[in-house]
């Protein structure tokens, strides 16, 4: 297996008549999925996600994949195909278009109008083509055939792309449920048929590699969801994904058939409902979706309620719920179902919103207790069929953490692939196909893009670490009138603090560590404001960490006498 080592240098230009392949984000983490496709000086990019933060990200909104490496090339991107309408993987395409508004963005219908309604915010209106599985379209010299795969939300593709360097063959995210609800299966003839013509290089979906067997199938999923309309003595509230279509729709299906009525909380919930119906994804008996308004007419046991937040966001329906400040007042006798996954890395704020709600007497039933979610990912053994099935020459892991772009590698070895032909890559690295054989030759930038409120990258890796440590260690502000020509304090400093141990006695011992660094910059003439507050402040610096342990940040303001 080829892994990328740290001292790889910048790509040399890509051989003639081979095919280039970036991940600008996607490996190594799971989301932001982006993939940069290089051939013949033009660029076809599949997916542009983002990545939501984690605690150690504090005020960040999303992360974007990092644009540097094809800034100066926008005019040569001949297209954007986006597999599905994911968040990690439609959610980057705004800032994209932003750079260029002209890009054709190729997809399915519902991932198009998920989109569409996404720009409409940003005030864009994109060149949308939109295909379909069995179509096949170019885009300057790729040469992109479209498949059906199965996912955790309708309309998802995989997409082959045929390039004078080879094929390619990009699974995007799937799985392989057997009956899934909208009998739309992924299509392992195609893959077959893919696998005759000869597949150069393979990109597969890592996220359960490590999971052994098969992905449990939706319907499975019918007699838990249908068990709590059936037995809940008053109101269910179910949190899903805003996308999750099928799972919405087995609720809606288990709720009328309890005679219950449904109504949608939170903005992205009503929004991606509203269109997956026009769109006839999702099938509603008449009368079965009310207003709000209406529902409150209605006895508890006739209510259901579809909502966000089921991965413990702060600012949706559930965590408000659980926090007491939404309208919808939890209490004694309801039910709550989390029909989700357990994101890694959420864990914590999942256990809090449960913990809140159960301390407001609902009884709530999730992944850990009962049979409410399937993963939309393919696990070890689908991966193993499709890798006999397809038989590529090289394989490069996709979507994943570390840990699972090695298991799926190690996967694609057990079933036969030459151990060298396997790549492991990470956001970046230069991945080249020339003369059928897949390897490493070099890697671009491709940091973390925060997103802040409205300023994009404008938060820094240094940014966040101030604003960890203001939030863990506090801050002093020290403020010294200072004889330049002597160094001495014209008069005590004075010291403020936030968030940092003290009352007025704590900074006294600290006065003759300043007045001995002040003395000492004016025996070796520093005599500049900037210079002298940087002394003092790694003076008081050293001093709050041998006399509390702690690291607060020192803001310093030295002012001439």
């Amino acid at each position: 297996m080829s892994h990328p080592h740290p001292d790889l240098k910048a790509a040399p230009p890509l051989p003639k008549g081979g095919l280039r392949v970036i991940a600008l984000g996607g490996l190594g983490e799971i989301g932001r999925n982006m993939t940069v496709f290089e051939h013949a000086g033009k660029l076809l990019i599949v997916d542009c996600g983002v990545l939501f933060p984690e605690e150690t990200q504090p005020g960040v909104d999303v992360i974007l994949p990092d644009f540097t490496s094809i800034r100066d090339r926008l005019d040569d991107i001949v297209a954007v195909v986006l597999t599905h309408g994911h968040e990690d993987h439609i959610g980057g395409v705004p800032y994209l278009l932003r750079e260029r508004r002209d890009i054709p963005v190729v997809g399915s219908k519902l991932t198009l109008a998920f989109l569409e309604a996404k720009l409409k915010e940003h005030g864009i209106r994109p060149r949308a083509v939109r295909v379909r599985e069995g179509d096949r379209r170019s885009f300057g010299p790729f040469d992109c055939e479209f498949v059906a795969v199965n996912h955790s939300i309708p309309d998802s593709l995989a997409v082959a792309i045929r390039t004078r360097a080879g094929m390619v063959l990009h699974t995007g995210d799937f799985k392989m449920d057997q009956f899934p609800l909208d009998d739309r299966i992924t299509d392992l003839r195609a893959f077959a048929r893919l696998g005759e013509e000869g597949v150069d290089l393979f990109l597969t979906d890592s996220t359960n590699a490590e999971v052994p067997g098969f992905t449990t199938s939706e319907r499975e999923l019918n007699p838990a969801i249908e068990q709590v309309m059936r037995t809940a003595p008053r109101r269910v509230i179910v949190s899903s994904f805003a996308s999750h279509v099928h799972r919405i729709q087995q609720v809606l299906d288990a709720a009328h058939q309890h005679g219950r009525k449904v109504a949608f909380v939170g903005r992205s919930m009503v929004r991606n409902m509203g269109i997956a119906r026009d769109l006839g994804y999702l099938k509603v008996p008449s009368g079965l979706v009310v207003s709000t308004k209406e529902l409150e007419k209605l006895p508890d046991h006739k209510i259901t309620l579809v909502c966000t937040g089921s991965q413990g966001e702060p600012m949706a329906a559930l965590s408000r719920m659980a926090n007491r400040d939404h309208q919808i007042r939890i209490g004694k006798g309801d039910t709550v179902l989390l029909a989700s996954s357990l994101i890694p890395g959420n864990e914590n704020a999942i256990y809090r919103v449960i913990n809140g709600l159960t301390r407001w007497g609902a009884h709530v039933v999730h992944k850990g207790n009962a049979k409410v979610h399937v993963s939309g990912h393919a696990s070890a053994g689908e991966l193993v069929y499709c890798y006999n099935i397809v038989k590529p020459r090289n394989v490069m892991p996709v979507h994943g953490e570390w840990r699972h772009l090695r298991a799926n590698g190690d996967l694609a070895i057990r079933t036969g692939v030459d151990p060298e032909r396997v790549v492991i890559a990470e956001d970046g690295v230069v991945v080249d196909l020339v003369d059928g054989r897949a390897s490493i030759t070099g890697k671009v930038p491709a940091g973390n893009v925060y997103v802040d409120g409205m300023e994009v990258g404008g938060a820094t890796e240094a940014s966040l670490k101030d604003r960890l440590t203001l939030a863990e260690e506090g801050v002093v502000t020290v403020v010294a009138i200072v004889d330049a020509d002597t160094g001495a304090l014209a008069e005590a400093p004075d010291f403020l603090a936030r968030g940092f141990v003290h009352d007025d006695a704590t900074f006294e011992p600290v006065v003759p560590v300043i007045e001995k660094t002040l003395a000492k910059a004016a025996e070796e003439g520093v005599g500049d404001a900037h210079q002298l507050e940087q002394l003092v402040a790694r003076a008081v610096a050293n001093w709050a960490f041998r006399t509390y342990r702690r690291k607060p940040l020192i803001i310093p303001v030295i002012i001439d006498a």
